[in-house]
C-alpha cells in the first residue's frame, strides 16, 4: 500500500516537471519569436529611413567648365577662378643612380636646404609623355634637304674644276675632299632618319617631365582698392620673385630650372587634359592648324553648329544667286529671240516713224507712197508667215 503511495506521488511529480518543461519551452518559443520580430520591424524602419534620405537628395546640372582648374593662361601665369595665380617651374632631372656616394650625399643636403628655404608652398607635378619621333623624322628630313642641295652644288662645282684646264689638282683635291664628305653627311643621315622610323614602329619611347608649381593668391597681396590689373602685375611680380628663389635653390642640386612661358604652359595643360591624342597631335601642329581649344579635342558644339550653319547659308545663297543669274539669262535670251524675230517688223515701224518725222523734206506725196509700200510689205509677211503656220 504503501509503496503504491510512493509511485503516485513520483508520476505526480513527474508529471508536474514536464508541465513545467513545456510552459518554459513555450515561454522561450514567444520571447525569441518577438526578439525576431523586433529585429525585423528595426530593419523594415532603417530601410524606410534610407529611403527617405535618397529621395531627399537635390542633384543641379553644372557646366563642365566649372570642373576646370584654370581660366585662362596670360603672362606666362595659369588664372584660376578662386584668384589664384600659378607660375610653373620646369626642372632638369639628373641621373642620381650613376653618381657617385659624394656626390649623393652632395645633391641630398642642397635638396634638404632647398626645403629649409622655402617660405611659401609649392607643389612637384611629374608628366609622363609619349616621345612622338615623328617631330624628329621631319627635322631630320628637312636637314636631308639641305645636306643633298649642298651636295649637288659641291657636285657640280668638282665636274667643272674637272672639265677646267687651268685647275690645281691640290685643288682638285680638296673640292673632291669636301664632296667625299658632304656624301658621307647625307648617307648618315638618311640612316638616321630609317632607324628612327623604325624605332618608333617597334616601341614607345616615355619621358618624364618635371615641374615646380608656385601659387600666389590674390588676398595674399591685395590688401587695398586695385585693379584686376594692378593685381594681375603684382602677382607677376611676386611669382617671379619665388620662381627665381626656387631656381636657385635646386641650383644646389645640381637640378637646373627655367620658367615656363605661355606657350609652354598650353603645352603642358594640353597634355594633361588629352593625354591619348598629345602624342599623335602635338602642341606645333595644332597652333599651325588654328586649334584653341585646349579642354578638349573636339570643337565646342554651338561653334560646330555656327560653322554649319555659315556653310549652309553661304551653300544656299550660291544656289539662289546662280537661279537668279540664269533666271535673268534666259529673260535676257528670250527678249533677243523676241527681237530678232520681230526685227523687221520693229525696223519697218521705226522707218514709217522716220518718214512722217521727215515729210515735210522728202514731200508729202512721196512719203505717204513710201509709207504705203511698206504697209504693203508687212501685210505680205503677214500672209505668207500665216500660209507657214497652217503648212506646219
Amino acid at each position: 500500500m504503501i509503496n503504491d503511495n510512493i509511485v503516485l506521488v513520483l508520476i505526480a511529480l513527474a508529471g508536474m516537471i514536464v508541465f513545467i518543461l513545456v510552459i518554459l519551452i513555450f515561454v522561450l518559443f514567444i520571447m525569441n519569436f518577438k526578439e525576431k520580430r523586433k529585429i525585423k520591424l528595426k530593419k523594415q524602419e532603417e530601410l524606410k529611413k534610407k529611403q527617405v534620405k535618397k529621395s531627399e537628395i537635390i542633384y543641379t546640372a553644372e557646366p563642365i567648365s566649372e570642373f576646370m582648374n584654370f581660366e585662362k593662361i596670360e603672362d606666362n601665369m595659369i588664372l584660376q577662378k578662386n584668384g589664384k595665380y600659378l607660375m610653373i617651374v620646369e626642372c632638369q632631372g639628373i641621373n642620381y643612380d650613376l653618381m657617385s656616394e659624394m656626390e649623393k650625399t652632395s645633391v641630398e643636403q642642397g635638396f634638404i636646404a632647398f626645403l629649409n628655404t622655402l617660405r611659401f608652398p609649392i607643389q612637384i607635378y611629374i608628366q609622363t609623355r609619349t616621345i612622338n619621333l615623328e617631330r624628329s623624322v621631319e627635322g631630320y628630313k628637312h636637314k636631308l634637304k639641305e645636306i643633298e642641295q649642298k651636295y649637288n652644288n659641291l657636285e657640280i662645282e668638282y665636274e667643272n674644276l674637272l672639265k677646267n684646264p687651268k685647275a690645281d689638282k691640290e685643288e682638285i683635291e680638296k673640292e673632291k675632299y669636301e664632296l667625299v664628305k658632304q656624301k658621307n653627311l647625307k648617307d648618315y643621315t638618311a640612316d638616321i632618319i630609317r632607324d628612327i622610323g623604325r624605332q618608333s614602329l617597334n616601341q614607345n619611347i616615355l619621358n618624364k617631365r618635371y615641374y615646380v608649381v608656385i601659387a600666389c593668391y590674390k588676398s595674399e597681396i591685395s590688401t587695398g582698392d586695385f585693379s584686376d590689373e594692378e593685381v594681375k602685375n603684382m602677382a607677376f611680380s611676386e611669382l617671379y620673385t619665388r620662381c627665381r628663389a626656387v631656381i636657385n635653390s635646386l641650383f644646389a642640386c645640381q637640378v637646373s630650372g627655367k620658367i615656363l612661358d605661355s606657350d609652354g604652359l598650353m603645352e603642358l595643360l594640353y597634355i594633361a587634359y588629352n593625354r591619348d591624342e598629345s602624342d599623335l597631335f602635338w602642341m606645333e601642329k595644332m597652333k599651325k592648324a588654328g586649334f584653341n581649344e585646349l579642354y578638349s579635342t573636339a570643337p565646342d558644339v554651338l561653334d560646330k553648329k555656327i560653322q554649319l550653319l555659315d556653310k549652309q547659308i553661304e551653300e544656299k545663297s550660291i544656289k539662289i544667286a546662280n537661279e537668279k543669274i540664269n533666271e535673268a539669262r534666259r529673260e535676257k535670251e528670250i527678249e533677243i529671240m523676241e527681237r530678232e524675230k520681230n526685227e523687221k517688223q520693229i525696223a519697218n515701224n521705226k522707218a514709217k516713224e522716220l518718214i512722217k518725222k521727215h515729210k515735210k523734206f522728202v514731200g508729202e506725196k512721196v512719203a505717204n507712197r513710201a509709207i504705203e509700200k511698206i504697209e504693203k510689205e508687212q501685210k505680205e509677211e503677214g500672209a505668207n508667215a500665216n500660209v507657214k503656220k497652217e503648212k506646219k
